[in-house]
């Protein structure tokens, strides 16, 4: 009992590095709005007080990769733009994750021409598939609230580039 007083009484927590990082990292996604097509209007209607991205730590809508963790496909991508699209990508920093938002992103919706891509999954490694032409913004949100929850389960050995030290030093 005189332990429990205690840490009751002067706040004590305890934690670990990973689910630290994990809890900022899945708390504060920057997401990199690729509004190519119709999605893209959905895409900004979340930011509205209807939906408020704002709850989530998503508000932070980067324009420059180089500041982003979450790319958001949102529209059809042509064989074209899918070049951009993956340069883009290439670009954010480790840890990164995909949404391909929309019928069209996913699959390439009723566009079966040889100039659309049938499904970024071709070039990019997609996390999360919403549905919908165009999917609605709370369907976004709660996409997001998956790949929040997919990052609360990494761990920061999983991003690191660098060897393990106890191999180097044995």
């Amino acid at each position: 009992m005189g332990l429990e007083a205690k840490l009751m009484k002067e706040g004590f927590l305890t934690t670990t590095v990973d689910a630290l990082a994990a809890w900022a990292r899945k708390s504060s996604v920057w997401p990199m709005p690729m509004g190519i097509s119709c999605c893209g209007i959905e895409l900004m209607a979340v930011g509205d007080p209807k939906y408020d991205i704002a709850r989530f730590g998503s508000e932070v809508m980067r324009f420059t990769p180089r500041q982003c963790d979450l790319m958001i496909v949102a529209g059809t991508v042509t064989y074209k733009m899918s070049h951009v699209v993956k340069k883009i990508y290439d670009q954010m920093p480790d840890p990164k994750w995909v949404i391909a938002m929309g019928v069209c992103t996913s699959t390439g919706g009723m566009y079966r021409s040889y100039s659309v891509v049938q499904g970024i999954d071709q070039f990019l490694p997609v996390d999360i598939y919403l549905a919908g032409c165009p999917p609605r913004p709370d369907n976004l949100l709660n996409a997001l609230i998956q790949i929040q929850e997919k990052i609360g389960k990494t761990r920061v050995s999983d991003f690191q580039d660098i060897p393990n030290p106890e191999l180097i030093n044995n």
